[in-house]
């Protein structure tokens, strides 16, 4: 954003302003461009550059942009609203400001305005009716629908000071601005008519030559840049010469896109290469190269937004209002990249989305999943046929800005092949220290990503490299409970799938019951995103039979909701009726959130061996070898049981893969009740991994786990000591309805389920 000091102008919002591109390249020091946004603030006394202050502006700016650039040596910015100066700051005459958006009282009755700005023209009408380009004047005066249009046209010929000029922009009120205008634009032209009476002939007609051709100049060249500046009538050629002489690009970005110029001009476009050539500049000259000013953040609109879009997420939100803290105080981005980890549906994407708004920033989502090739990530070389840039940067285009926030998905499914390591070309991306010369092959030339917000979204970090999750914060989006997915579903879920098929409230309606048991038979998940299905099922049969010529509201209910639902509950697993020596109920993590699993072991005659089923991972076969030695060594007179028969271990669904070290406590409590003949009560599950010394260890995915306890009918949960500070992140209706105990080694976890059998 460039910033433009002017002194006695009249400044109004939404309306045209017109310079000369020798004037604005004297206060700003650089050429204007296309689009270039602009911020137009008042001097208080007529000053050079060099002369600015900290203290040489009033308060009240205008926001806006450059809409036309003229070859006849004019400019059109285009103001949109006021902006307040909150901070300024000069040094060695170049501004920086931070700014806030100064609302306008829009209190002006438009048959009022319409009224006002006719009676204006029309006096002005009688001033043009003295010069011999009536004709001309009044087909502009037809295009002018506002007072301030018609008072940005007439302000260089107004005699006000500086200071009654500023006084119409501070006006809050549109109806006293244009009270104002209004006041002025007769003042100055009771003015001229008096001056004219006054003044000789020859004063006369200096004075009306020099304030119409001031007007008319300006009227001549909207006339004259709607033919000039037509697309037609511009080369291709010509058009790259503009864009890269406007878009601000680095020195070393700006000496390779001439030079691919002038390999077109001399190749001609008849050349092999022009196309790719071609395709080249137009990538170069459509990216934004110009930082963006800091803007100041609302944190309580922020706050607002992240509560309106997602219900729960406490801790999640806490963490992103103090990002979004610090970004505000130090004016620029800052702090760790973000990576949202947790299971599908829990709102990790979503809330990438929300934090855009909460920052009036764009978003730009980048999806990472399935990609095995570098390229993706860094781009093509030129050299190869059908090159083209990697998704950061192609991300970058699309959103039109420098600092977009960008959510990179799915980064632990990135792959790895032949053709390189897509996440080691991440690192350097998501490094504040080295991204601000990222270099992506197909431009060859650096760009500065320090101002983009990156956020990384993923199911679990086991299948990021440590490189890569060094350089990010890994914040966990817990499952939701049963009430908040009900709450979700009231609030955004319902709402929105009434919408989507064109339902008005009222039409339809789930009662409470039933969404109860949506939840509990039709999902199997921590996130939301199965219970959006089965509620955009239910509204889509609702809208079949409303076309169909039901009467009256819909409602949906325990035992009506099969007729509405395309599929049978689910089945969970609940907890056994009767006990079972050698049969434990353990707790597991999955994608989907938290199951329960029953560890099945049996005896058979044969020489010690040990048969495991059930397709356990690396990691749950090493649990089950040491759950073997730990019996035989807690039960040293049962080790011929051991030794004289054949121990099978299995772990239902035996199509299910399962891995992870958490079943060390469920293995050895399974033998050990084998062994020992004592059955372990089902409504008791536990969840562990233990040591050779008997030791229990901390795991993961503790909230999911004790939420498919509580749903599976669990009365008891033993849990590893190290784990109990994550009670905090368990809703308090699971923990209520549950006796959690945690357990610091073996011992503890076989005396909770009652084996006693006698111990040396």
């Amino acid at each position: 954003m460039t910033i433009v000091p002017v002194y006695n102008m009249l400044l109004t919002p939404d309306a045209n302003i017109y310079f000369r591109t020798e004037t604005y390249r004297n206060l700003t020091g650089k050429e204007p461009f296309q689009d270039e946004r602009v911020t137009l603030v008042v001097a208080k006394e007529s000053l050079s550059v060099g002369e600015l202050t900290d203290d040489s502006f009033y308060p009240i700016g205008l926001s806006g942009y450059i809409s036309e650039v003229g070859k006849e040596g004019f400019l059109i910015i285009h103001t949109t609203y006021r902006v307040h100066l909150d901070e300024v700051a000069v040094d060695n005459g170049k501004i920086s400001l931070y700014l806030s958006r100064q609302k306008d009282i829009d209190d002006l009755d438009p048959l009022d305005e319409k009224r006002r700005v006719d009676a204006v023209k029309e006096a002005l009408r009688d001033f043009l009716s003295d010069t011999n380009w009536v004709d001309f004047g009044d087909s502009y005066l037809e295009r002018w629908t506002t007072m301030e249009e018609v008072a940005a046209i007439l302000s260089p010929w107004m005699s006000n000071s500086n200071e009654e000029r500023y006084e119409v922009l501070a006006e809050d009120s549109r109806s006293r601005r244009a009270d104002l205008l209004e006041k002025l634009i007769y003042e100055n032209l009771e003015m001229v008519k008096l001056n004219q009476e006054a003044s000789n002939a020859r004063q006369e007609d200096y004075k009306k030559i020099y304030r119409e051709s001031a007007i008319k100049q300006q009227l001549e060249y909207l006339q004259h840049e709607l033919d000039e500046m037509h697309p037609e009538n511009v080369s291709d050629i010509r058009k790259f010469e503009i864009k890269i002489e406007e878009s601000g690009m680095n020195e070393t970005a700006k000496g390779e896109a001439l030079k691919v110029l002038n390999r077109i001009k001399q190749e001609g476009q008849h050349s092999a290469e022009t196309g790719m050539l071609y395709d080249y500049l137009d990538f170069l000259t459509g990216l934004s190269w110009k930082k963006e000013n800091a803007e100041k953040i609302d944190l309580a609109h922020a706050e607002k937004v992240l509560e309106e879009d997602h219900f729960g997420l406490k801790k999640v939100k806490e963490r992103i209002i103090q990002q979004i803290a610090v970004m505000d105080l130090k004016k620029q981005q800052t702090g760790s990249i973000l990576l949202f980890v947790g299971a599908p549906g829990t709102g990790k994407t979503s809330i990438g989305q929300s934090i855009a708004r909460a920052l009036q920033r764009e978003y730009v989502r980048v999806s990472l999943g399935g990609v095995r090739d570098e390229a993706d990530i860094r781009g093509h070389r030129r050299t190869y046929i059908g090159a083209m840039p990697g998704r950061i940067m192609d991300g970058i285009r699309k959103s039109g800005v420098s600092n977009p926030v960008m959510v990179l998905d799915e980064v632990d499914k990135l792959g790895v092949s032949y053709n390189g390591d897509p996440a080691s070309a991440l690192l350097e991306v998501l490094d504040p220290e080295q991204n601000n010369t990222f270099t992506d092959h197909y431009m060859n030339v650096p760009y500065d990503l320090s101002d983009v917000m990156f956020i990384c979204t993923a199911n679990t970090v086991d299948t990021i490299p440590e490189p890569l999750l060094n350089r990010m914060e890994v914040i966990q989006f817990q499952g939701y409970s049963p009430i908040e997915k009900f709450e979700i579903a009231r609030q955004h879920l319902i709402p929105k799938a009434r919408k989507l098929v064109g339902l008005e409230e009222g039409q339809v309606e789930i009662e409470d019951d039933a969404l109860r048991l949506i939840i509990s038979d039709y999902t199997r998940e921590s996130g939301v995103r199965g219970l959006k299905k089965r509620i955009d099922t239910i509204c889509r049969a609702a809208a079949v039979k409303l076309v169909k010529g039901t009467n009256g509201e819909i409602i949906v209910t325990e035992d009506n909701l099969r007729e509405f639902l395309d599929m049978h509950p689910l089945r969970h697993l609940k907890v056994m009726e009767t006990k079972q020596p050698g049969i434990v109920t353990g707790l597991a993590w999955t994608s989907a959130g938290g199951e329960i699993l029953y560890i099945e072991t049996i005896l058979t005659k044969g020489n010690g061996k040990v048969i495991i089923t059930g397709q356990l991972g690396e990691v749950m076969k090493e649990s089950a070898q040491i759950a073997v030695s730990l019996v035989k060594k807690v039960f040293p007179d049962l080790v011929t049981v051991l030794d004289q028969n054949d121990l099978h271990i299995h772990v239902p669904d035996g199509a299910t893969p399962k891995d992870g070290p958490s079943a060390g406590i469920t293995l050895t409590t399974a033998i050990a009740s084998l062994v020992t003949s004592i059955p372990v009560d089902p409504k008791i599950a536990m969840t562990g991994e233990v040591t050779l010394r008997g030791n229990v260890n901390a795991i993961g995915g503790l909230p999911e786990k004790l939420m498919a306890a509580q749903r599976a009918g669990v009365t008891r949960v033993l849990i590893p000591k190290d784990n109990v500070d994550d009670l905090e992140d368990v809703p308090a209706e699971v923990r209520n309805q549950m006796e959690i105990i945690p357990v610091e080694s073996v011992d503890e976890v076989l005396e909770h389920c009652s084996i006693t059998h006698v111990r040396n």
